[in-house]
């Protein structure tokens, strides 16, 4: 059996294979499912520092290759994670995860801050593409500064290892991810969804109650792969691949664009079994093609 363990900063992957934060729950949901202690680790779905309703129904549909959403960040709070769900999962065998959401750098590094105090939870991954409610709407993560001062104002607050979800929606993504690096950023997730929209022709109207939301699925790999492919060249810091990751094949892919781990997302509704079934993909590739590490085909290209 090939060595799969990699590392991201200080966190140690058994293997290099992750859930997508919004894809998962909190992991307990999938515990009859798949061993979780199994799976390199697992990213819980977004937490903000007060509860949110998120958006009005209907907020999912089915595209060709893919899914949209709109979900916006339904959670009830950091509090409510600290006091119910943390008690939960803190045993769970496999490195526990939350993704941050926020709509200030104030409000992320406050909430980043209380899940610092937990001991089981070694690291956050910062989605900087919710709504930045000081400036018109315009996404923290669609500009060098905006990502920047979300970064620089949590890493102010948190102290274990630090990972900046990055959004696709933006002309030169190797710009933020360098911005985010330069104010210490631990490692960069990419990509987040792309934003798309979906039509019923019948009833002349949007198929998302809002219009738009994030297409995710087999169709956004190839920008998905180009994309982390192009980051990893121009950084120093682990990237971690997502985007339309279905099976060991599509892993690989990533691990030769420069990913050292990768996120299941979509794929996990189709087969809640999929993260165990791509890591036993990957070990069975390793051994035929004489591999004895994961990292040996990391960054290959």
């Amino acid at each position: 059996m090939a060595n799969l363990n990699v590392k991201i900063n200080d966190l140690n992957l058994k293997n290099p294979v992750m859930t997508a934060s919004g894809t998962f729950g909190y992991g307990l949901e999938f515990a009859d499912f798949v061993p979780l202690e199994e799976i390199g680790g697992i990213i819980v779905k977004g937490t903000t520092l007060k509860p949110r309703e998120g958006n009005d129904y209907p907020r999912m549909a089915e595209t060709a290759q893919g899914m949209l959403n709109c979900v916006g960040l339904q959670n009830k709070g950091i509090d409510y994670f600290c006091e119910h769900i943390y008690p939960q999962i803190k045993d769970i065998d496999t490195n526990m995860i939350v993704n941050v959401s926020g709509s200030s750098p104030e409000d992320y590094a406050e909430c980043a801050a209380r899940i610092d105090a937990l001991e089981k939870i070694p690291a956050i991954e910062l989605n900087i593409s919710c709504p930045n409610v000081h400036d018109g709407g315009m996404a923290f993560g669609v500009t060098c500064e905006g990502a920047a001062s979300v970064v620089k104002a949590v890493r102010a607050r948190y102290n274990k290892t630090l990972i900046v979800k990055l959004s696709p929606n933006v002309t030169n993504i190797v710009d933020i991810a360098k911005a985010v690096e330069a104010v210490g950023a631990d490692s960069v997730s990419l990509i987040n969804t792309l934003m798309g929209t979906s039509i019923d022709i019948e009833r002349r109207k949007f198929n998302l109650s809002i219009g738009t939301g994030g297409l995710s699925g087999p169709a956004v790999k190839p920008v998905a792969l180009r994309m982390v492919y192009q980051v990893a060249k121009a950084v120093n810091i682990p990237v971690i691949g997502l985007g339309g990751i279905c099976n060991a094949h599509d892993a690989i892919e990533f691990f030769m664009a420069g990913a050292t781990a990768i996120e299941i997302g979509t794929a996990n509704f189709l087969d809640p079994a999929v993260t165990v079934k791509v890591r036993d993909g990957i070990n069975d590739w390793l051994d035929k093609h004489g591999c004895k590490s994961v990292m040996e085909i990391v960054g290959c290209l």
